[in-house]
């Protein structure tokens, strides 16, 4: 079973983060769902944060996962936010057990197919030796050798724990991500279409999501909408905050 934090009561909200992410990256806005009257799911998924790790790794695999989960937890009509990754998964999600979903919220990924462009930060990651036991600011300097941007570096950080006394070490699984790294990439399938209510959130320098993908998009979801959160990149919620928890309140609260 994967790992969660639940916090409040009421309709079900899973969260789902993105690639090398993990449920704590949602924990501010997450408290602010669930003062809206959600019973909000932090999701870890496997080989993130402080789920399972597994050398299997797939968008099929993620979803089963959340399934199993929801039924554990008996969730029956959830809305879900995912984030690149975990946009994906909430995707693949809805279109596979629409039965089980009211609203989706997709934050700054498409249906399509991307390719592999995460090979700067898995440098940087497989980089650092642990083996010599080095603090936290041997392991951002190792970073800064790879990766120039501070938010992306600290992001990645957030990942760091004490294994043991001395000895610091990340929780998500380095070694799968190397071999299985493309898989971060594939499509929605072509024929998996979703009428339910979904929000696209797309961040205004972020290349994640063009106009042009906008005809895909609605070929998945005819029942979507898309808004940009102006001078954001791809962590949009973490670089707006406030617009990013507005734009998908006011859609899970409308009729």
């Amino acid at each position: 079973m994967i790992y969660s934090k639940i916090e409040g009561s009421g309709k079900p909200l899973l969260i789902i983060h993105g690639f090398l992410g993990m449920s704590d990256n949602w924990k501010t806005l997450g408290a602010q769902f669930a003062s809206d009257g959600f019973q909000v799911h932090l999701l870890d998924l496997r080989n993130h944060g402080r789920s399972f790790h597994s050398e299997e790794f797939s968008y099929d695999l993620m979803v089963q996962d959340v399934f199993e989960y929801c039924e554990y937890h008996n969730l029956k009509d959830i809305n879900i936010i995912g984030h690149s990754m975990g946009g994906k998964v909430a995707m693949l999600f809805a279109t596979t057990y629409p039965e089980w979903v009211d609203k989706v919220i997709v934050a700054d990924i498409g249906p399509k197919f991307y390719a592999p462009h995460h090979q700067d930060i898995l440098a940087g990651l497989n980089a650092v030796d642990f083996s010599a036991k080095p603090s936290r600011n041997a392991v951002e300097e190792t970073l800064s050798e790879y990766i120039a941007d501070f938010g992306t570096r600290q992001f990645l950080m957030k990942n760091l724990y004490w294994q043991e006394p001395g000895q610091l070490a990340f929780r998500f699984n380095l070694a799968v991500f190397n071999k299985k790294i493309e898989q971060i990439g594939t499509p929605l399938p072509d024929d998996n279409i979703s009428t339910k209510p979904t929000l696209f959130i797309r961040g205004g320098n972020s290349n994640y999501i063009l106009e042009a993908d906008f005809e895909n998009i609605k070929h998945h979801f005819p029942n979507s909408t898309i808004q940009t959160i102006p001078n954001v990149g791809h962590w949009l919620h973490a670089e707006n905050p406030s617009l990013f928890y507005e734009l998908s309140s006011n859609f899970l609260k409308a009729d």
